[in-house]
């Protein structure tokens, strides 16, 4: 019986060891490797331009509401984040989305007293702008930046209410 034991403590010694090895094995390569980059693909891309274009589209056509307004705001807000996060180096990219921006806060200042939700004439084309340099930007960006750009942003709006 003692040799029976004595054969499973040492089986069971042998895989706590074995486990063990393993686990320092992926601890020492998640220390040695950069973080993974998931490049923004085409289908992220199309989300987020149908979520800037279709608000814009329909406040052209005096179809805007307050969804599409949420909608636009939030993209132009979370590549503008993430663009600021990253550090980026392209040339007048967060001053345009600033602009694009602080259109939005007018509009949405007059659509909290009014109830009516548009973009007049005049702020068309800063916020057109502001979706194209999205556009543009958008590439340079990673999946996982975006997603916690989104993530603070959402969580910052909660508190802010």
């Amino acid at each position: 019986m003692n040799a029976y034991l004595s054969d499973i403590f040492l089986q069971q010694d042998r895989k706590v060891r074995k486990a063990k090895n393993y686990l320092e094995g992926l601890y020492r390569m998640s220390k040695k490797r950069p973080p993974l980059r998931v490049p923004v693909t085409q289908g992220l891309k199309d989300i987020y331009a149908m979520d800037m274009h279709l608000p814009y589209e329909a406040a052209c056509e005096g179809r805007f509401t307050v969804i599409a307004f949420s909608r636009l705001a939030t993209a132009l807000s979370v590549v503008r984040t993430a663009l600021e996060n990253k550090n980026t180096q392209i040339v007048n990219a967060i001053e345009v989305l600033d602009a694009a921006i602080l259109t939005l806060i007018e509009v949405r200042r007059r659509g909290d007293s009014s109830d009516i939700w548009e973009i007049t004439e005049a702020e068309r084309p800063s916020v057109l702008d502001g979706i194209e340099v999205a556009e543009q930007c958008i590439g340079v960006l990673d999946v996982a930046l975006l997603e916690q750009t989104a993530e603070a942003i959402y969580k910052h709006m909660k508190r802010g209410k």
